[in-house]
């Protein structure tokens, strides 16, 4: 049977080789838009652990996503946080979403509370501010866009000169003076974040209980790092799975119609030897195990076809676009490879079905 079946797939090269791209496109959608997705979210989550701050709070109604949304408050919070028990910094940040060119999000930051909370930048070039108009960017940004220090950048509509280039992994990709970001948006004396640093990391609940009773901070979003690191999942984002979601049907769908049609169009042009095997004593569940066998076949292909491409994808992207996360896991490669076989069975399931059904004398007859 197995060499039946390999001759029935080499015997139409070109059906097979279209029906093994397909099931590849739908792997490949799978890994690089899931994986695009996964890698921000991780990436999002490792920046925000790297500025080293044990809590983080923000203002009502703020989402997790740092710099997404969440209206700017007074500054002056900061103060009030300084004098809980257990605080040893507090870390105020403007963040702005930018979306001229690429999609970013860009922190005004205190340079002194900042690098109080996980220590200072590590600077790979040039050194900290310099004047009101300066900005720090990280080394992925740096390399992507041929930047170094002493250029200058519009940045928010406003020339800004790179004084320097630091390690990537602490907040955001782009720096500026807090002040120099307020004026420029117009939050004068607001913040988006306070960042909280302790004497120990075991005191965040009770601090972050003191926070949540101070006079009108009860709505605040206020999360200790771990608290945080649990609910950076893409359950938690809005929309997030609903968009994983959709991306796994459309992908299913696009294996069915392909797997659908080029089984239906075989079992059409094998009318006649459906028929002769009949004859000969195979029955139903023998015709259907050629053709759902033929079908895992052409799944493995795309399924090994697909991970190959998605893996040259992602390292032809990481290329062009170093701050472009995509993020493939194993676990990401199983489920990718279920849903290929999954909407491949399915899309072979009817014919199959319909060659087992067909009457041996009418297959015979059959020009």
């Amino acid at each position: 049977m197995n060499k039946m079946i390999f001759s029935n797939l080499v015997h139409r090269p070109f059906r097979t080789f279209i029906s093994v791209v397909a099931v590849a496109v739908e792997v490949t959608l799978i890994l690089l838009i899931v994986g695009l997705s996964i890698g921000m979210l991780t990436d999002t989550k490792n920046r925000q652990v790297g500025i080293g701050a044990d809590i983080m709070v923000q203002p009502p109604g703020s989402s997790l996503l740092m710099g997404v949304s969440g209206a700017p408050v007074s500054i002056k919070i900061a103060d009030r946080l300084r004098k809980l028990d257990h605080v040893v910094e507090v870390a105020p940040v403007v963040t702005q979403l930018s979306t001229a060119g690429n999609l970013e999000v860009i922190d005004g930051i205190d340079l002194k509370s900042f690098e109080g909370m996980g220590g200072p930048f590590h600077y790979l070039s040039g050194g900290p501010f310099e004047g009101p108009n300066d900005m720090l960017i990280d080394d992925y940004v740096a390399s992507s866009k041929k930047l170094k220090v002493g250029d200058t950048v519009e940045t928010l509509n406003h020339p800004l000169r790179i004084s320097g280039v630091v390690e990537h992994g602490k907040g955001a990709r782009k720096f500026l003076p807090i002040a120099t970001l307020q004026d420029i948006i117009g939050a004068q004396g607001k913040a988006s974040i306070f960042y909280v640093k302790l004497d120990d990391p075991n005191n965040a609940d009770a601090v972050v209980r003191d926070i949540k009773s101070i006079p009108g901070m009860e709505q605040y979003g206020v999360h200790s790092l771990k608290e945080y690191l649990s609910l950076m999942s893409s359950s938690s984002i809005p929309g997030l799975s609903t968009f994983i979601n959709v991306v796994i049907g459309i992908s299913m769908i696009i294996g069915f119609i392909v797997i659908f049609q080029a089984m239906y169009a075989a079992v059409m042009e094998r009318t006649r030897e459906i028929g002769i095997l009949k004859s000969l004593g195979a029955g139903k569940f023998y015709i259907v195990n050629v053709i759902l066998r033929e079908t895992l076949l052409i799944s493995i292909g795309g399924i090994v076809l697909g991970i190959i491409v998605s893996y040259a994808a992602r390292a032809g992207l990481h290329q062009k676009f170093q701050t472009l996360p995509i993020l493939i896991t194993p676990e990401w490669l199983v489920r990718a490879a279920i849903i290929a076989v999954i909407g491949s069975m399915l899309g072979a399931a009817y014919p199959a079905m319909k060659a087992a059904q067909k009457d041996p004398i009418d297959a015979l007859a059959y020009e």
